[in-house]
């Protein structure tokens, strides 16, 4: 009968430990579903957005969330939505949209519709819809988000903002924990006068406030450029000053393992120092950069989106949630009382930020080894 060697035997049972720990959370279990599914829901926006992003319906601006219908003429049916037509307030005269019953399309599933791109092939399928208007009937349209002030599909422009947003958290926390573990790595290995200027780099960056960088760093991203490239130029600005925490944590780890035998043991059979660090004491810290790099995201995505409010971060044709709730604010204290739905992509912001602190605790508990089970 063949057993685990005890090295291995050991690490099952760590992680089997900490497999537990973490499933006794139930908010830490709940925030990992919810994260799992608005990264599905980001991967699969084509797919899952009934419109286009840019796609302008005109005559349904400012259209409230349209509502589905159970009973028809005929009695119970297929959800359907009826036709708008366009009416004035009698109070306030201003322009809406209501409900026409002459006019009724059931809502389907996998319709056609118009084209995206999913890894580089195009595609006209989505999960639902209305079918398109044939002949002389007349077009009818589902907004389950309702519209914004151009007429465009909410729903499909807060699905695609996702991509964005939730993206760049990620992006982000690879670059700045690249330059974190490399700059902490180093200064705590090599010690003197390295590891001094290193820390008073990091005291400089760690004395400003992270807002004000911010701003300053993001009005050095030229506003011609393509959205594609200020995305990136994002990135790289909450990158630049989100390592410098971290390498100042990891330092004080690597002044603990660099005295360990395996470390010596390494430099005595002439390993490099870089590939000492790499390989030999960043793997010892996995449980640590995991546990951080989770409860650091939320600050990322925080960024992008201060950042897009505050119109220095991403630019049409481009969206994201930061972006969308820029267009609501723009309509003042009136979007509370006359257009609600436009502060929807807020609420996918601040869920998305819970999900992240309850993951990040339930991780971090998990990978306390003095937790009691």
């Amino acid at each position: 009968m063949t057993t685990l060697a005890a090295p291995e035997a050991k690490s099952a049972s760590t992680l089997s430990m900490a497999w537990r720990r973490y499933r006794k959370s139930r908010l830490g279990v709940l925030g990992g579903w919810v994260l799992a599914a608005l990264y599905l829901t980001a991967l699969f926006a084509g797919f899952l957005s009934p419109y286009s992003i840019t796609t302008q319906h005109q005559g349904h601006e400012y259209q409230p969330p349209s509502r589905l219908h159970l009973v028809g003429k005929g009695g119970l049916s297929w959800p359907f939505v009826y036709g708008t037509r366009e009416s004035r307030d009698p109070v306030t005269f201003a322009r809406k949209s209501v409900d026409d019953p002459s006019v009724q399309l059931p809502v389907r599933l996998l319709v056609r519709g118009e084209p995206y791109r999913f890894f580089g092939l195009q595609s006209d399928l989505h999960l639902f819809g209305v079918p398109l208007a044939q002949g002389g009937s007349p077009q009818v349209f589902y907004f389950p988000f309702g519209t914004d002030q151009l007429g465009r599909d909410l729903l499909s422009r807060t699905l695609v903002g996702g991509q964005v947003s939730l993206t760049v958290g990620l992006i982000g926390v690879v670059i700045s924990f690249a330059i974190g573990i490399l700059m902490g790595g180093i200064s705590g290995y090599y010690g003197g006068l390295t590891d001094t200027l290193i820390q008073r780099l990091i005291e400089v960056l760690l004395s400003f406030p992270r807002l004000p960088i911010l701003l300053a760093l993001s009005t050095l991203i030229p506003p011609r450029w393509p959205s594609t490239w200020v995305y990136l130029g994002i990135v790289a600005v909450l990158a630049l000053i989100g390592w410098a925490g971290l390498a100042r944590v990891l330092r004080g780890q690597v002044l603990t393992l660099r005295s360990l035998d395996y470390v010596s043991a390494a430099q005595a059979i002439g390993a490099r120092d870089l590939r000492i660090i790499l390989r030999h004491i960043t793997p010892n810290l996995s449980s640590f950069l995991l546990v951080t790099a989770t409860l650091a995201l939320p600050g990322f995505v925080l960024g992008e989106s201060a950042l897009s409010f505050l119109g220095l971060g991403i630019k049409e044709p481009m969206t994201s949630w930061g972006l969308l709730l820029a267009d609501a604010r723009r309509e003042g204290f009136q979007t509370l009382n006359l257009y609600p739905w436009l502060l929807l992509p807020g609420l996918f912001l601040v869920i998305t930020i819970l999900a992240f602190n309850f993951f990040g605790d339930a991780l971090r508990d998990a990978a306390d080894t003095q937790t009691r089970l």
